[in-house]
């Protein structure tokens, strides 16, 4: 699972009810889902730093991103819902 927070300037899109002044958040959806679910790794760190950095990198008007990548169920001795990590990347 991943929770995604995203930065930009969204006041044109708020003020002109215009879906050109914000971000495609269908797309934001389709990168972490083609990561998420693509080539598998082995650690979630580096799933995290993946969509941190595509977002980024798809998404000049985006400044900064927080991404949690939360396995559930881990293959770890003990009692455990999940495990999760979360980066904060920048420009």
């Amino acid at each position: 699972m991943v929770d995604l927070v995203i930065e930009t300037d969204l006041r044109k899109a708020g003020q002109n009810d215009d879906l050109n002044y914000t971000i495609n958040y269908a797309e934001l959806y389709r990168i972490c889902r083609e990561i998420v679910e693509g080539k598998p790794f082995k650690l979630i760190e580096t799933v995290a730093e993946k969509i941190a950095d595509t977002i980024l990198a798809t998404f000049p008007s985006i400044s900064n991103c927080k991404v949690k990548v939360i396995k559930p169920n881990p293959p770890i001795r003990g009692h455990y819902e999940s495990v999760a990590v979360e980066i904060v990347r920048g420009r």
